[in-house]
């Protein structure tokens, strides 16, 4: 096994697993949204728009985990430099902006909530870490994308 497969494969694991992470979530989201309802009935009508950025984060972090393994698959069969990495880049960059925009949706409605019911809106600095995560990823991303680009154009000139 060479280093490149064994590091790929590496990667491939750890995308497995927190595809099984994000599954799990998806799975206990309803089961703590209904024993919150039941804790603060007043507050309850406020968990439907958490609820939709959840399962839309949810969604949008397994198609670009989804994504990234199609990359890893690519990298083993010498295929970095296709049009196929750089359409799956692409899609995981929209994945990224999409989820910066459900957790800036997620802390909008946080800041309704506490202003609403006169509560605490202590998440939403965990919510900022999160977008700039997200955010750093897209430039990441992005800064591959314009390599992936240009592949064609260098590799006609050096032929």
């Amino acid at each position: 096994m060479s280093v490149k497969r064994g590091s790929t494969t590496f990667l491939k694991v750890i995308i497995f697993l927190a595809g099984i992470a994000v599954l799990s979530l998806c799975i206990w989201l309803p089961v703590i949204a209904v024993r919150d309802a039941r804790l603060h009935p007043d507050t309850a009508y406020f968990l439907i728009p958490f609820l939709v950025c959840a399962y839309g984060f949810c969604i949008a972090f397994s198609v670009a985990l989804y994504q990234a393994y199609k990359l890893l698959t690519y990298i083993e069969k010498n295929n970095a430099f296709s049009e196929l990495s750089l359409k799956s880049l692409k899609i995981i960059k929209k994945c990224a902006f999409t989820v910066i925009f459900l957790i800036l949706l997620g802390i909008v409605s946080l800041k309704v909530c506490a202003k609403v019911t006169g509560g605490d809106a202590a998440p939403i600095p965990l919510g900022l870490m999160g977008i700039l995560a997200t955010s750093i990823i897209a430039a990441i991303v992005d800064a591959l994308q314009k390599p992936l680009e240009n592949a064609p154009d260098i590799k006609s000139k050096n032929e």
